[in-house]
């Protein structure tokens, strides 16, 4: 008998947690866990983006109308060193590495059943125009909302 070989059956260990590090601070992870919103593909111009040869990305796209990426999504996730959660864009390669980046406001146009434009149906108008009041940072007097003078 091997020293490697395990006596009894097969070798057990605990599956790795995927690794999701920070963009700004690449030795810190990222703590996640909420819902993924996973990209939709429309025109074969988002597929040759990502590598996929022109001719083949308009035969996908005649076949699958709305095509799923099921290995890149957006997450809301958390950095101890920056101190707030973000929104990423997560990459996947395999069960373990991963490539993340800060989400651009574009990328959200390319999320299923997510409208940025009309916002969320269920919040209400007043809180609705007190954060449009408030995303303006200055008063009617011309000064930042904010400052203390």
């Amino acid at each position: 008998m091997t020293t490697t070989a395990v006596q009894g059956g097969r070798q057990r260990s605990r599956p790795k947690r995927r690794e999701l590090f920070c963009p700004s601070h690449p030795d810190e992870f990222l703590v996640g866990g909420g819902k993924k919103y996973f990209l939709h593909l429309l025109s074969p111009e988002q597929l040759v983006i990502r590598g996929i040869k022109a001719t083949k990305a308009k035969l996908i796209i005649q076949a699958y109308p709305v095509l799923v990426l099921s290995n890149e999504w957006l997450e809301q996730l958390y950095c101890s060193e920056c101190g707030c959660s973000r929104w990423c864009h997560v990459i996947r390669h395999d069960k373990i590495a991963h490539t993340v980046k800060w989400a651009p406001r574009d990328l959200w146009e390319q999320v299923a059943h997510v409208d940025g434009v009309y916002g969320n149906p269920t919040v209400s108008q007043f809180t609705s125009r007190e954060a449009r009041r408030h995303r303006q940072r200055k008063t009617a007097k011309g000064k930042k909302l904010f400052d203390a003078g």
